[in-house]
């Protein structure tokens, strides 16, 4: 069982972490995409804090048998589903990157033409 100290030192840091991420928005630092697992996840650790038999309720529902197992396996979970994402968007930007070189050197090529001309 955690005590209130440990319950009050994890939901200030969560709690600060919440206000980095939707100031990073704010700025335009961090696309909104990107941040709503990061904003869920955060929003979620809070409950489970405060409301610690939460966790063993959904590790019953899942047949987890321990819910520090289920905590590993959803930290997991959330890795995979990061670096997915992550992948989609390098893939996106290379797709991106390679059409802008691309339609520079046309460009390039199309203005050395018209100055030989």
């Amino acid at each position: 069982m955690m005590t209130f100290k440990i319950k009050a030192f994890i939901i200030c840091i969560l709690i600060i972490a919440l206000i980095v991420i939707i100031r990073m928005v704010c700025k335009k630092s961090l696309e909104l995409k990107y941040t709503l697992l990061w904003l869920i996840t955060d929003v979620g650790l809070i409950v489970i804090v405060l409301v610690p038999k939460l966790l063993n309720i959904i590790a019953d529902f899942l047949g987890i048998y321990s819910p520090v197992n289920m905590v590993f396996f959803l930290g997991f979970c959330f890795s995979m589903v990061i670096i997915f994402a992550l992948t989609v968007a390098l893939s996106r930007m290379s797709v991106r990157m390679r059409k802008l070189a691309q339609s520079i050197a046309l460009y390039e090529s199309d203005k050395k033409e018209t100055k030989e001309c």
